[in-house]
């Protein structure tokens, strides 16, 4: 495909963009990237979930977000925002996750195409600029968001929700070091609300393989799908020395790995959303199964810019929840997700080497596999 041209993706309005190894759509509203193709060797692999209702007539009161609801998307600022901060009331995961974005340009330099989408902001006055990159031969997907224009304190992130297969700890999920690791500070879900949550609220964890739970008995976060009918989210913040953060799922049975790259300065966190059907209310309805979202932020959990920007359980232990903007100095967000071909035989990420050709990842069991990426994107 040259051009990226609109067209109904799912239910909505979307442009599409693709290469010889990766084919995707970006929605108009939103800017959700999903569905999304890559190709390795000769079989077509969609890792990303899109929401079952996609093609249902929405409750007047639903927001944008969760009408079109797939994939990634970029959150600013991140989180729920029910709370009021200094005047601003966002929407869930703020305007640029649901409000239109416009047209820029598609260009096509070399092996790269790049769809280029704008977004004035109007709840706190400013400009975002999406540019969405693929490049011929990789199995990668290379996001930039700049920001200007914006002053004061904020929370952002990308929200990558992956779909896994139905059958019992499919994936083996890992990241780079890590500082802290903590379970959301309130319940998740509440029963009285039809909404059901098994980790222990506020629990600080070693290991994603030990998870405090409301029954006793320690949870493993990293196999996954599990514990159906619970609705969970954790916290896991990386170790800011780190010149570039990584998280991972490994799907050996189905022989690819996803990954993430991220620099921590800027993304400081990940949050694992683990959705699997534990919310019983519209329009998830018990429905929402299988799923986690992988999302690299800064922010306090998912709260929102408020609870972000004010001092708080992570903040003081010395966990980046907000940046601040200057709005004369723009701030680049810059983002890498990629699949690579892996054995049956590699079980779990235990390591990403970085080199400016591309990446190795290492397994549990000493098998490497290296995959083509332009790691010099990020700086």
């Amino acid at each position: 495909m040259k051009h990226c041209k609109l067209e109904p993706v799912f239910g909505q309005p979307s442009y599409a963009i693709s290469t010889d190894r990766v084919s995707a759509a970006v929605t108009r509203t939103g800017g959700h990237l999903a569905p999304v193709t890559f190709k390795l060797g000769r079989r077509s692999i969609q890792p990303f979930a899109i929401a079952p209702w996609w093609n249902e007539k929405p409750a007047p009161s639903m927001p944008p977000l969760l009408r079109v609801l797939r994939g990634d998307f970029f959150c600013l600022p991140f989180g729920g925002n029910g709370t009021v901060h200094a005047g601003e009331s966002h929407p869930p995961h703020g305007e640029t996750a649901n409000s239109r974005w416009r047209f820029g340009d598609c260009t096509s330099t070399g092996d790269e195409i790049t769809l280029q989408l704008t977004l004035d902001t109007a709840i706190r006055p400013g400009h975002v600029r999406k540019r969405i990159t693929l490049v011929r031969g990789h199995t990668a997907i290379y996001q930039e968001h700049l920001i200007s224009g914006m002053s004061g304190p904020m929370s952002m992130g990308h929200h990558a929700t992956l779909k896994f297969p139905d059958e019992p700890g499919a994936g083996r999920i890992s990241t780079s070091a890590c500082m802290h690791r903590q379970v959301l500070v309130e319940p998740m879900e509440r029963p009285e609300q039809r909404g059901y949550s098994l980790l222990k609220p506020g629990a600080v964890f070693s290991d994603l393989t030990s998870v405090p739970t409301l029954t006793g008995e320690p949870a493993d976060l990293s196999r996954y799908p599990a514990r159906r009918g619970f609705e969970d989210l954790v916290l896991l913040a990386a170790d800011p020395k780190l010149a570039v953060a990584w998280s991972a799922v490994a799907f050996p049975a189905q022989g690819y790995v996803w990954f993430s790259l991220r620099d921590p300065q800027v993304l400081a966190s990940t949050v694992l959303w683990i959705s699997n059907g534990g919310r019983h209310f519209p329009p998830w309805n018990g429905r929402h199964v299988n799923v986690m979202g992988i999302e690299d932020v800064t922010a306090c959990f998912h709260l929102g810019l408020a609870e972000s920007a004010a001092p708080n359980v992570l903040s003081k232990l010395g966990v980046k929840t907000h940046l601040s903007l200057k709005a004369r100095q723009p701030l680049a967000v810059k983002y890498i997700m990629g699949l690579a071909a892996i054995p049956k035989t590699f079980d779990r990420v235990r390591d990403i080497l970085i080199d400016p050709q591309g990446v190795t990842l290492v397994s549990d069991s000493d098998i490497a596999v290296s995959t083509p990426i332009h790691t010099g994107f990020l700086r």
